[in-house]
């Protein structure tokens, strides 16, 4: 369950050596121990990254539209393989039904636009006293679309989408996300192979991270192993969320002070990427000795793990996983629905090269499953003023149904699998 550059909660300082010693000194000797696992790992080649515009462009025909308009971020990393960021200075791609490709971006920031670009494509840039979208209307409108159809990326911003239309008032924008989501969906065997890697270094991290997390340590310290750990590996930390006792009953934390506690629960979902391609995990678990209740809301979020994994099947709505998992929830007297004790979030979300991405394991979903797609699996159970419990493991679709990026835990006493 990834947010957006997941920050630590509850991270105020305690006596003892949790609080004597800064975060990042936690076990930093023994990195050392651990070694990457991504060194020889090569990122998404140029022959793919052409498959992947070949693959734009008739989609583009398909839904008959004659351009894309995309901005900094997953998809123009996807598609171009720029690293860039958003500011008020438009930078952006504009991909034809013929495959052309364009990069408007300003005069000055061309040399470093160039250093990540892997694609051909011809630059239009643009001073700071002129119009880039007027750039972008020029380019399109010598290509005969002046009065065509353009796609919009979903995430695009809305002065930009505004400034094109205004540039090109006789083009129709339309939204651009049946081809974005038609490709990007749909992972490639070279995406699956850096997300498997990913995970299976989020996992070692776990393995590594678990058995040090003592009595008194705040979520700063763990997360300070955990990611320590997960560099020492080769993955580059996206997010380190750890919940401690009441704080595990709200998916996404707490402010309040945490520490951890002889019989409370330990909640972490952690991540990472490798060149992009990001891991989601989480691990829920006792310190010291679980109460009969603990064990029993464990081991009924583990059977809704199964029960969504079982119901993903090919040709099957996306939102019918969500579905199957709340009937077996509202079975055991939680919810109903989205309402606590329960599930009050999706089953699942699409991963990728954005940790969540497009489309959902959520009520009422009627996106078909296909080979290639890629959700997590989270169905976690939340007791608010007590305590919550979350699995959180990845599977990807194959002809023959679902296949796990990492296996699901079998037991509170072997909480990381």
């Amino acid at each position: 369950m990834t947010m957006h550059r997941r920050r630590f909660m509850g991270v105020a300082a305690i006596g003892g050596l949790a609080a004597s010693l800064p975060a990042t000194c936690w076990a930093a000797d023994d990195f050392a121990g651990l070694s990457s696992m991504a060194k020889d790992t090569q990122p998404i080649g140029a022959d793919e990254l052409q498959a992947r515009l070949a693959k734009a462009a008739g989609l583009l025909r398909a839904h008959d539209m004659d351009a894309l308009l995309i901005e900094p971020g997953a998809s123009l990393i996807y598609f171009t393989g720029i690293h860039w960021w958003r500011s008020e200075r438009l930078t952006a791609a504009v991909l034809t039904r013929e495959g052309e490709v364009a990069i408007v971006t300003p005069f000055f920031e061309e040399p470093s636009v160039r250093e990540s670009l892997s694609v051909e494509a011809e630059l239009l840039t643009w001073d700071e006293d002129e119009n880039p979208l007027g750039a972008v209307s020029a380019w399109l409108s010598r290509r005969g679309f002046a009065k065509g159809r353009i796609g919009v990326e979903e995430t695009v911003r809305y002065f930009a989408v505004d400034g094109l239309q205004k540039a090109m008032p006789g083009a129709t924008l339309v939204n651009g996300a049946p081809v974005v989501r038609g490709c990007r969906m749909i992972k490639s065997a070279t995406e699956i192979a850096l997300m498997q890697l990913a995970t299976d270094i989020t996992i070692k991290a776990y393995r590594y991270t678990a058995p040090r997390v003592e009595a008194g340590m705040t979520p700063a310290d763990i997360g300070a192993i955990m990611n320590g750990a997960t560099r020492a590996l080769g993955g580059s930390p996206e997010f380190a969320l750890v919940l401690l006792g009441e704080a595990s009953a709200y998916p996404h934390g707490s402010g309040q002070p945490q520490r951890v506690r002889e019989g409370e629960v330990v909640l972490m979902d952690c991540g990472c990427n490798v060149h992009g391609y990001q891991s989601d995990v989480s691990r829920s678990w006792v310190h010291g000795t679980a109460t009969a209740r603990q064990r029993q809301v464990w081991e009924q979020m583990r059977k809704g793990q199964l029960v969504a994994f079982k119901a993903a099947k090919i040709g099957v709505p996306a939102g019918s996983v969500d579905d199957a998992v709340r009937t077996y929830y509202e079975g055991l007297g939680y919810g109903p629905g989205y309402k606590l004790p329960g599930t009050s979030h999706r089953t699942g979300h699409g991963i990728g090269l954005d940790g969540h991405e497009p489309v959902n394991l959520v009520r009422g979903e009627t996106t078909k499953l296909a080979p290639g797609m890629c959700f997590s699996n989270e169905p976690g159970i939340y007791i608010p003023g007590e305590f919550g419990i979350r699995l959180e493991d990845c599977f990807y679709m194959t002809a023959s149904g679902p296949k796990w990026f990492s296996e699901p835990p079998v037991s509170i006493d072997n909480p990381i699998g």
